[in-house]
Parts: structure tokens; C-alpha cells; sequence
């Protein structure tokens, strides 16, 4: 990504009121470097054209929600299967409107963006290994699945998805609706676990945590990440470098810890001499 990309995702990180797809389609131009200014200028003016399908006078959470599932599920075809999990281009918003395929949360975020431009109360919802959407009031709990082209979640389909994760009934934490920034990090996240299975990849997973680190609030444990890609991408000094740097913040509270961590930096740069 150019520096001014990134420049703009950070500013945008920090704004009062973050805008999502903004955001999601700067990480996308990452992923995809070849994408123009215009290209992404279009994927915002298929979003518009999306809402503008939407029927006037929708009333109700119930009814946005079927009318969404109509639209995005149905007749566009948006929705996911297993396979869309082994593909970076499925966690990067211009493709996945491209492709009309992705993984939960991007389908999730094509489904906030064209409701909220349509004027639907809709919300994200980040449950445990599965992200969804929700109208009207969080208490009401009307709530979609757009990996599954839209269908409507009753409360078993809720509770039988968090406890095939967590083992354990869902925390009403769980039905807290997910913040813009919220999202991205975990956008973020996923495709880091996409390219930490794939060594040759790390190309991908620098990238996804120096824009991690862009974030506003973000774990220190993220500066030593970038540090260890960096050696593992040959970048010995610079690597070694973020890991000092990285070891003189922790040594105060974990001074093992600390030196355990200079002395990787020490064997990155002894890999030079």
C-alpha cells in the first residue's frame, strides 16, 4: 500500500465516527495492490446501487432483514461456503462484492454497508467464530446470517452456534453490536490466521500487522510480531531493531521475558556478521 493509503486508513482509524467501508476497502487495496483509486471509488458506487434496490418504505427489523436476505442473498447471490475460508481475496472487500463470495464478516460488512445507506437499523454482531448481522434494537434480537445468503437466526440457531465454540451457553456480552473499528481488527486478524498457516506468506501477514498497528488501540505484543516477520523475510537488522525496541518497553514488568527477546535480537544480527 502506498504511504498515502496507509496515511488515509490511519486518519480514518482516528476519526470521531470511523466509516467501515472506507477502511475495509483500504485493507483491500493492500491485498490487492494492482486497485486504482477508481476501482475502489466503484466498489462504493455498487454499495449505492445496492441500496438503491432496496424497496421504499421498509418498516420494521423483521422486514429489512427479509428484504436484505431478498436482495444480497437472492437475487445477487452474496453468501459463503468452506471453501471461501482458504482464500485471502474472501476477507478483502473488493473482491468479496467483486466475487459476491467471502467469509462471514465481509459478507457481514457488504450487508451493514447496503442497509445503512438504505437507512435500515442495522448492526454488526461478532459472535464467537461466526459474525452476523442484526436490526432494529440488540435486544430484539432479530438477526441474520449472511454466509448463509441471509437466513433469519431463531434463538437455538444463536445459542448452538456460540456453544459449538465456546462449549458454554452465550454471554449476553456476545450481543453487544460490534464497533467499526472492532470489525476491521478482527478483519485483520483473520487474515493474519490465513497467512500464519502459510510460510510463504508472510508478505501478507507484515502487512496485516503493520496496519494492525495503525489502529488506535492496538496489543504491544504487535510490535514484536512485525519483528519476528521482519527476520523471517530476511530483514535481520530492522528486525532486530523492533525486537530491542520491543524488549525495552516489556523489561519493567517481564525482565525475562525482556532478555529472552534481546537475545533473539542478538542472533538475528549475528546471522550478518
Amino acid at each position: 500500500m502506498s504511504g498515502d493509503r496507509r496515511r488515509r486508513f490511519a486518519e480514518e482509524a482516528r476519526a470521531d465516527r470511523p466509516d467501515l467501508a472506507t477502511l475495509c476497502l483500504l485493507v483491500g487495496a493492500e491485498g490487492e495492490p494492482a486497485l486504482t483509486e477508481p476501482d475502489l471509488d466503484a466498489v462504493q458506487a455498487e454499495l449505492d446501487r445496492l441500496a438503491g434496490l432496496l424497496p421504499f418504505g421498509v418498516r420494521g427489523a423483521r422486514a429489512w432483514a427479509a428484504a436484505l436476505a431478498e436482495l444480497l442473498g437472492g437475487r445477487c447471490g452474496f453468501h459463503g461456503s468452506p471453501t471461501d475460508y482458504e482464500r485471502l481475496e474472501s476477507s478483502l472487500l473488493p473482491a468479496v462484492v467483486r466475487r459476491r463470495r467471502g467469509l462471514p464478516i465481509l459478507l457481514s460488512v457488504v450487508w451493514i454497508e447496503v442497509a445503512r445507506r438504505a437507512g435500515a437499523p442495522v448492526y454488526g454482531l461478532a459472535l464467537p467464530g461466526h459474525f452476523v448481522v442484526g436490526f432494529g434494537d440488540p435486544a430484539e434480537r432479530i438477526l441474520a446470517d449472511p454466509f448463509a445468503a441471509g437466513r433469519l437466526l431463531t434463538s437455538d440457531d444463536t445459542d448452538l452456534l456460540v456453544t459449538s465454540v465456546t462449549g458454554a451457553p452465550p454471554d449476553p456480552a456476545s450481543f453487544r453490536p460490534a464497533a467499526a473499528l472492532d470489525i476491521v481488527r478482527r478483519v485483520l486478524n483473520n487474515i493474519r490466521a490465513w497467512a500464519a498457516t502459510r510460510p510463504e506468506r508472510t508478505d501478507v501477514a507484515l502487512w496485516a500487522v503493520e496496519l494492525s498497528l495503525l489502529l488506535p488501540a492496538h496489543p504491544a505484543r504487535l510490535r514484536y510480531d512485525r519483528a519476528q516477520l521482519l527476520v523471517q523475510r530476511g530483514e535481520f537488522l530492522s528486525g532486530a531493531a523492533e525486537m530491542e525496541e520491543y524488549a525495552r518497553v516489556v523489561a519493567a514488568v517481564e525482565p525475562s521475558t525482556a532478555e529472552a527477546i534481546r537475545r533473539k535480537a542478538r542472533a538475528a544480527r549475528a546471522v550478518l556478521n
